[in-house]
């Protein structure tokens, strides 16, 4: 036993110390990514706490405030249109218990005069346009801002149909495949590999693993951003589902192993950029940059355009 710790113990440290050598140093192993545009302000479905959410207005006005990238998801209609819309069922947003597929464009119905700010619990938000936007007139009226693409559904006509606008209008660059799903996501790659894209939920699992093993700094990435909730939210400002992380254990747990200082400043000398979300307040929005965020998500982009500059002011 005496003689097999004998190796055991200084390969294992040995391991340890260029582990440790290649995480602080990853330039060594792998050339930085240099995505075309880099963001600390994104609005979470346009800033939908200001005005009714992912509309033109609402996109409009957080551009006007200082908002660097938007973030959006994505459906198709019946008759093959890429609309705006966070849910595929319109009940929430709407008042009717129909889905996006169902219906033809213009037989979409309006948003309901106030909507609820699902990251802030008993907060509203209103606006005189109630219309869903087409992901084209997005395109249009932004031609340079960054738009964050999340796709829901593995649906290979929409993301098609994604993929034809962003070649289009020339947005390769500064537009952004997201997805929690990892098939979707291999599928939204296979059809545009141009675009750069986020981790899934797997792939996230994976990075912490890489990162505890100490395999992190030897392995190679292919995503260039990172987006993950922002723990002290959950119970809060934002009621989960999942009857587990209503536990305040394991939103400590989940906080202690995710948001790791190391990990982050890897990923950031490797050119990968860390937003997380969804920060309503200025409280969430100073502890997400104290971690290590290089961007944060808000629903308010006036109340996060005002915190940035007051930083850039005392500094």
């Amino acid at each position: 036993m005496a003689s097999y710790l004998y190796y055991l113990l200084p390969a294992v440290g040995g391991y340890a110390l260029t582990s440790l050598y290649f995480l602080k140093n990853p330039h060594i192993l792998h050339r930085r990514k240099q995505t075309a545009f880099y963001c600390t302000h994104i609005s979470h479905r346009g800033g939908c706490g200001e005005r009714i959410e992912n509309t033109i207005e609402a996109f409009t006005h957080a551009v006007e405030v200082g908002t660097e990238m938007l973030e959006l998801d994505c459906h198709l209609t019946k008759d093959g249109h890429v609309i705006v819309s966070h849910d595929e069922d319109l009940l929430r947003q709407t008042g009717q218990d129909v889905t996006v597929s169902s219906l033809n464009l213009e037989e979409l119905p309006p948003y309901k005069e106030t909507v609820e700010v699902t990251f802030k619990t008993g907060h509203f938000s209103t606006g005189s346009d109630r219309n869903f936007a087409l992901l084209e007139d997005v395109f249009c009226k932004f031609p340079h801002t960054a738009v964050n693409i999340e796709v829901k559904e593995n649906n290979p006509m929409l993301i098609e149909k994604i993929s034809d606008l962003v070649k289009k209008y020339n947005r390769d660059g500064i537009s952004v495949w997201a997805s929690v799903d990892s098939s979707i996501m291999r599928n939204c790659r296979k059809t545009n590999s141009s675009m750069p894209y986020m981790f899934t939920v797997n792939r996230g699992l994976q990075l912490l693993l890489l990162y505890y093993t100490g395999l992190l700094p030897f392995v190679p990435l292919g995503e260039s951003f990172l987006q993950f909730y922002l723990p002290q939210i959950f119970n809060r400002n934002f009621i989960p589902d999942m009857w587990i992380l209503r536990s305040s254990l394991v939103v400590f747990l989940i906080e202690r192993l995710t948001l790791r200082k190391g990990m982050f400043k890897h990923l950031r000398d490797r050119g990968i950029q860390i937003h997380l979300f969804v920060c309503n307040s200025e409280q969430d929005i100073e502890a997400a940059f104290a971690a290590g965020a290089t961007g944060v998500m808000s629903d308010y982009p006036t109340l996060l355009s005002n915190y940035i500059r007051r930083c850039k002011q005392a500094t």
